[in-house]
């Protein structure tokens, strides 16, 4: 009996110090990101100093130094803001995507939703104008709608053959393929200035973003995150394969209905507003489980601040890369994901990679 008791305690001890482990992983996480916001604000082409950025955010958007409100308040902080925002949401899209398919390859970008949210872009830019209503709300309703049915398409032929993982990965390479097409179609029939608004667009940037972007996409985030949250232990028994999870008495099939809702309503917050951002949603889930395991009360978290960990971390090279006119960091995060995926093929190895 006195050996059963003292397996437990040190069981219990063991856990602890994991869980420790872990909060401190996202503590470290959290200051790094919060070191990488104060140094997006120091950056840019006006040359603020570290003094005029926080006596600006003191004043708040109203202070005497009109020009320094402007510039932090009115630029800098959506910007800022929404490089976090996007970068939570296209983490935990990420890590659920990768979680429900057991496909360490698995992403919004990999699987069009991004292409599909292009696609709803270019068609808005272009016939926009016959809808009486601005281009800036005509454009995001279109690629966030755009998005949605992808995620729809996906899962109704996929559910033509049972929806596997395998089925769903295949619908899903099939919908990048088609959603792709329709865009270069579209960008085929353009004009020379609307080919060029469509081709920024698809860059990627956060100079799109303002306070309007930032509260719609910061409200969708918030409404999913209780839905994230509530199903965090079920995700975690998924990981032990799916057989494992259906014997304990979970809805596998449920989940991933879910799951691919809640996935398809982030990535439109994501990307509708700052265009199409990828290898984001890859990364930061990979990251996370290195960091701390499994367990998806902490991966979700950290899956969360590392992909705005590295959306700001673009937006502050392409700032220094090119002060003068700054970069989309839809082209930095592609440059950068690309040794980062090979780095997961050759960790996972192609055996694992279905």
């Amino acid at each position: 009996m006195t050996g059963a008791v003292f397996e437990t305690a040190h069981v219990v001890a063991d856990y602890r110090r994991a869980t420790a482990r872990r909060l401190g992983a996202i503590g470290v996480g959290l200051a790094a990101l919060l070191i990488l916001v104060l140094v997006d604000f120091l950056t840019g082409p006006s040359g603020m100093s570290l003094f005029d950025v926080w006596s600006a955010l003191l004043a708040g958007p109203k202070g005497d130094d009109v020009a320094a409100a402007t510039i932090l308040w009115q630029l800098r902080m959506p910007q800022t803001l929404m490089g976090a925002l996007v970068g939570a949401c296209l983490g935990i899209a990420g890590l659920q995507m990768q979680t429900i398919l057991d496909n360490p390859l698995a992403s919004p970008f990999t699987l069009g939703f991004s292409a599909a949210a292009g696609f709803g872009a270019a068609l808005a830019i272009m016939f926009g104008g016959l809808v009486p209503l601005p281009g800036f709300i005509v454009v995001p309703a279109m690629a966030f709608a755009m998005t949605l049915l992808a995620c729809a398409l996906v899962y109704f032929v996929a559910q033509l053959r049972g929806a596997t993982p395998e089925i769903l990965v295949l619908a899903g390479i099939a919908v990048l393929f088609l959603f792709q097409s329709m865009q270069s179609l579209l960008q085929f029939l353009a004009s020379p200035e609307v080919l060029q608004q469509i081709v920024f667009w698809l860059f990627g940037s956060l100079l799109k973003a303002n306070w309007t972007s930032v509260t719609v996409t910061a409200a969708i985030l918030a409404a999913c995150l209780p839905f994230v949250a509530r199903d965090c232990w079920r995700l975690t028994v998924l990981r032990l394969g799916e057989a494992n999870a259906s014997s304990l008495g979970l809805s596998v099939s449920a989940l991933r209905k879910r799951s691919f809702v809640l996935v398809a309503l982030l990535t439109a917050a994501a990307v509708s507003f700052v265009g199409t951002i990828g290898f984001v949603g890859l990364i930061a889930p990979h990251v996370a489980r290195t960091a701390v395991g499994e367990d998806h009360r902490f991966a979700f978290p950290f899956a969360a601040i590392a992909g705005a960990i590295i959306l700001i971390g673009a937006s502050v090279f392409g700032k220094l890369l090119s002060p003068a006119s700054v970069i989309p960091v839809g082209i930095i995060t592609a440059v950068a994901g690309i040794p980062m995926l090979f780095l997961v093929i050759v960790r996972r190895g192609g055996s694992e990679i279905s």
